[in-house]
């Protein structure tokens, strides 16, 4: 029974595919190696003997410029490191998603008031808030109250956040996106 090849791959593979060693160092005569004690421009040649006489991998740091930047170390450690640093940026990053808010023409002021905290729970949490307000049948011949009804919800909520746009008039709905001010509470 033969077996298949995994489909997805392996996903540390994928990551590291782009960074040449050793022998995948091709097309360049001469590379700038960096070590502890300073850097030197040697001959490619040059520095896989040095990579082998010391038992490590040289590994090419960064291609983009006119003298291939390549270090003399373990790439498996290299590579852990790496790992590591992405890791612990996608902990720090957040991802700010948009919330929608969906309010009427005729909404009452108990109804107002709910969906304005939460609102307000969201921008702390640091998301957006996209604000719709939709019409139906004949509400359309009194766009100015719904209107008001949007600029009502920014006068309650400009302590809290800042209209990405004013209030855009769009068929049957009135939209405005809110963003926090300041830091998530």
């Amino acid at each position: 029974m033969q077996k298949r090849p995994n489909p997805r791959g392996n996903p540390t593979q994928d990551k590291f595919s782009h960074i040449r060693i050793n022998e995948q160092i091709t097309n360049v005569d001469k590379i700038r190696l960096v070590s502890d004690t300073g850097s030197e421009i040697v001959s490619v040649a040059d520095a896989l003997r040095r990579a082998k006489e010391e038992n490590l991998d040289l590994v090419e740091v960064s291609g983009d410029q006119e003298v291939h930047v390549c270090k003399l170390i373990d790439f498996g450690k290299y590579k852990f490191e790496l790992l590591k640093k992405t890791k612990e940026a996608k902990k720090k990053q957040h991802v700010v998603t948009i919330k929608e808010i969906k309010i009427r023409p005729r909404i009452e002021s108990h109804d107002f008031e709910i969906k304005k905290r939460h609102a307000i729970e969201f921008l702390q949490k640091g998301d957006k808030v996209k604000l719709t307000l939709r019409f139906r049948g004949r509400e359309m011949v009194h766009a100015e109250l719904g209107m008001n009804v949007i600029n009502r919800f920014l006068e309650e909520l400009k302590e809290q956040a800042s209209p990405e746009k004013v209030p855009m008039h769009d068929g049957k709905t009135i939209v405005v996106v809110l963003n926090p001010i300041g830091q998530k509470a």
